[in-house]
């Protein structure tokens, strides 16, 4: 009995909370969460109307072996929809005409005489040279200030390493001499105790 009223004290209010909530939840869930609406059953005797029953002495067609995997197409015959990708494609060509129209170039050779009708070559030259000529300054500028930043970081480097070779022979003195003291003490400490 003690056991019984041990148990009993042991469990919590919130944990018989929770199963009676997880229950409810799971029940509901089950109860009001179903797929479809239940419908009566068929009548025996009765047939669906859209349900043909396999007759194994009636010979069924086949598609017909196509090349692909096992011998048939590898694509959907549901699928295929050949009216969607050839408007797609009259509206592609359409569009393309379009363009074609809109810039007036119906031949390479007209497209040579616009092109020779604008720039003369002389002033091309002269503007790709001076092209040329701004992108090797902007080169010869960034050469230059990258090799001033690195002359600043090599000075800055040589500096902090002397001063980090300043303080690193400082400290390894004043270690050195500590060490000589602390040796000197322990050697007279010795001879006191031996003394005694």
């Amino acid at each position: 009995m003690k056991k019984a009223m041990n148990w009993l004290k042991s469990i919590r209010p919130l944990k018989v909370l929770t199963v009676f909530l997880a229950g409810t939840f799971f029940f509901l869930t089950q109860a009001c969460g179903a797929p479809g609406i239940a419908t009566q059953p068929p009548q025996p005797g009765a047939q669906a109307p859209n349900i043909e029953r396999y007759d194994p002495t009636k010979d069924y067609p086949l598609n017909s072996p196509a090349g692909g995997m096992n011998n048939f197409s590898d694509v959907d015959p549901r699928a295929r929809d050949e009216k969607a990708a050839n408007d797609r494609a009259d509206a592609l060509a359409k569009n393309a005409q379009r363009n074609i129209d809109q810039k007036s170039v119906d031949s390479p050779r007209q497209y040579g005489e616009n092109y020779k009708q604008g720039t003369p070559l002389g002033e091309r030259v002269k503007n790709l040279g001076e092209d040329i000529g701004s992108s090797a300054e902007e080169v010869r500028k960034g050469v230059v200030k990258g090799t001033q930043r690195g002359i600043e970081n090599i000075k800055g480097n040589t500096q902090n390493a002397a001063e980090d070779v300043t303080t690193n022979v400082q400290r390894g003195a004043e270690d050195a001499g500590r060490n000589v003291r602390r040796t000197a003490d322990d050697a007279g400490n010795a001879v006191k105790r031996a003394v005694d």
